[in-house]
């Protein structure tokens, strides 16, 4: 067990070291742009396909690079001068997108397999890769109880179709980066990040966004009543952007997790009901439910087991999903009026 307090970034680096985040024109990325750069790091460089005016947040002071790193060129560019790599880039989203485009899901190998490379062929210290609760073994995850997911029920491998297998395999070509190069790579399982400057509509939103954003419709319309995936028992842990940022700067940085992947995540479970509950009770406005049970609706339940990143860092995500659920509920909302008033915004 890590005896003292956990190092971050700031107890490695130097502020002038060059950080390279792939993925940053989204949520996560995003975020973790901006927490790098509120610590006082100076030289960063933010990258993602999209073009700039898409991005979800714009940090001042970051250069941004507009490259789709599935391509091997681009990733050498974005690697360039790296002392540490921080690779979030995919195609990804909610439960509506992950089943209905596994390819686009899986060709995201192609990002991880060129820039883990890159990185390496640059002399970075340390890479990140994102990795997810999908390249957990489905048979496990049945039933709405589930017993939470310890790192270890990966194997026997049953991933999520598409989206599961391409992490599972990434994790994989970490572990070996470092194993035979020499790269300390970390690996993070994350599990059902919201938060603020996430996606919000447009078909890749996450539960917490999607109900949110279909709260305030049904308010703002007079309506009565709104969709649900599936029937509403199936059950889920959800995390706290603010506590993810801050588990992905500890795990980079802890040599007893090299090339080691570990979850990052809620043990709050929550059905999609009790979910919904929360979001009504912050709105102040009940809704009816009309349940789709033709929809996209993932396995049965799906929990962190929080005792190996406990017993290593001695910390784990703990903003309960009711004080986050607030903030979120509140940035949609303005995010939803500002829109209506015609102006733009980022989905």
């Amino acid at each position: 067990m890590t005896a003292n307090r956990p190092k971050r970034i700031e107890d490695l680096r130097k502020k002038d070291d060059l950080i390279v985040v792939t993925g940053a024109g989204g949520f996560i990325a995003g975020s973790l742009v901006r927490s790098f750069h509120d610590k006082g790091f100076t030289n960063i460089r933010a990258v993602d396909k999209k073009p700039l005016e898409a991005w979800y947040q714009k940090t001042p002071g970051v250069e941004n690079l507009v490259l789709d790193v599935s391509f091997r060129d681009n990733c050498v560019r974005a690697c360039e001068g790296a002392v540490e790599v921080y690779n979030l880039a995919a195609d990804m989203g909610g439960m509506g997108f992950i089943e209905r485009y596994r390819i686009e899901c899986l060709r995201s190998v192609l990002i991880n397999t060129h820039m883990i490379e890159a990185a390496q062929r640059a002399g970075a210290d340390r890479y990140f890769f994102s990795s997810s609760a999908c390249a957990y073994n489905v048979d496990l995850q049945k039933d709405t109880q589930s017993r939470a997911l310890k790192e270890t029920d990966a194997y026997p491998a049953n991933a999520e179709r598409g989206y599961g297998w391409e992490k599972l395999f990434s994790e994989i070509v970490c572990q070996e980066y470092s194993a035979e190069r020499g790269l300390k790579t970390a690996i993070a399982r994350f599990h059902n990040v919201y938060g603020p400057f996430g996606t919000w509509d447009g078909g890749r939103e996450k539960a917490p966004a999607a109900l949110s954003r279909k709260v305030i419709e049904a308010k703002d319309h007079g309506a009565r009543a709104i969709e649900i995936w599936g029937d509403g028992t199936r059950t889920r842990s959800f995390m706290w952007i603010g506590d993810c940022v801050n588990g992905i700067d500890m795990i980079m940085h802890c040599d007893e997790l090299i090339a080691t992947p570990i979850n990052l995540g809620s043990h709050e479970l929550v059905s999609v009901n009790e979910l919904l509950g929360i979001i009504e009770e912050i709105a102040g406005f009940k809704v009816a439910r009309r349940y789709d049970l033709d929809a996209p609706k993932g396995v049965g339940g799906r929990n962190s087991d929080n005792t190996m990143i406990r017993s290593v860092l001695g910390w784990e995500p703990s903003t309960p999903l009711r004080t986050g659920m607030a903030k979120t509920y509140a940035w949609i909302e303005e995010q939803y009026a500002l829109r209506k008033a015609g102006n733009k915004v980022v989905l």
